[in-house]
């Protein structure tokens, strides 16, 4: 099947006219759009349109509300919009600040970008928001009746709608997580780095004293933001119904599985390293804690760990 076509837009302001300019903003605008436009096997994922700003060429509200409206126009593929800057409150609500903000009018407002998305024919709507105050779209008050989310709408943003987001080091503390996180720190078994996963590891690296991250979702499926090499190849998870008859099957070792022993045979050790793999991605262990070498040679037994066992569902039902 023929994979939907894919565009992102990211934005990257450093240079303000009313407020403290930034540092980390634009170098980190350009840093996400090397880690989206391909995937870890140099395969091309979203086609990207970054702008980042300058002092002698800035940001506005119109600019800004323009490429707004050229990302969502008549596109029915996957869409991700990425935001780096400054986030301010206002009376009317939260904000993105542009180069021509003031106190009054900070920019555009968050809820705007999530109406655009709402009444989008796009098949998936990832933002991906670092700034200060970034959970406020989606903010049910000030949506005036739209929907809070449509189906396939996912947010990710850097801090809560009373939060502040920090640069640390030239760059964004959220913005350097979710990178790490797309370059395969929260990939599956299968190397596939989805929001709700980039989530969870940005949540775990953020104690209850950092800023905190929001994610919001209304989807039926969590598809893959990027694919990263496998820790397991497809082609050993396929196989697992054949090496354990049903999930909880103990499959007994042999000397022979070890290509030391004098007894070894070919279709073991190929076996036996296969386990190697699925062991190291923590789908297999040994029954009584022992080293799988030790194992082999004191004739133990190997079985599926729960994640083993949901894997060896999922080649049971082909959708491996």
């Amino acid at each position: 099947m023929k994979e939907p076509l894919r565009r992102a837009l990211l934005i990257g302001i450093d240079a303000y006219r009313n407020f403290t300019e930034l540092s980390g903003c634009v170098d980190d605008a350009k840093r996400m759009c090397e880690v989206l436009k391909r995937h870890e096997d140099k395969t091309p994922n979203y086609d990207c349109r970054l702008f980042t700003s300058s002092r002698r060429r800035p940001i506005d509200s119109v600019f800004l509300k323009q490429k707004w409206n050229l990302l969502f126009h008549d596109f029915k593929g996957d869409i991700l919009f990425y935001y780096s800057g400054h986030g301010a409150q206002a009376d009317t609500g939260n904000q993105f600040v542009t180069h021509d903000g003031d106190g009054t009018i900070p920019g555009l407002a968050m809820n705007d970008l999530l109406t655009l998305a709402n009444l989008s024919p796009a098949r998936e709507i990832v933002l991906i928001l670092d700034c200060c105050f970034a959970a406020g779209a989606g903010d049910p008050v000030l949506l005036g009746g739209n929907a809070l989310l449509r189906e396939g709408v996912t947010i990710l943003a850097g801090s809560s709608s009373i939060g502040f987001a920090r640069e640390i080091g030239g760059h964004g503390v959220f913005t350097d997580l979710v990178i790490s996180a797309l370059n395969g720190g929260a990939a599956d078994v299968q190397g596939h780095v989805s929001a709700a996963s980039v989530y969870a590891y940005v949540d775990q690296a953020l104690g209850a004293w950092d800023q905190r991250p929001i994610y919001k979702s209304y989807t039926s499926t969590v598809s893959a933001l990027r694919h990263c090499k496998p820790p397991v190849p497809n082609e050993v998870l396929q196989n697992l119904p054949k090496l354990f008859k049903k999930p909880d099957s103990l499959h007994h070792l042999r000397p022979s599985y070890e290509y030391t022993h004098k007894t070894a045979k070919q279709n073991q050790i190929a076996i036996f390293n296969q386990f190697k793999i699925l062991r190291d991605a923590r789908l297999l262990r040994t029954v009584d804690g022992q080293d799988l070498y030790f194992a082999a040679l004191n004739s133990g037994a190997a079985v599926l760990t729960p994640l083993g066992q949901f894997y060896w569902r999922l080649a049971t039902s082909d959708r491996i």
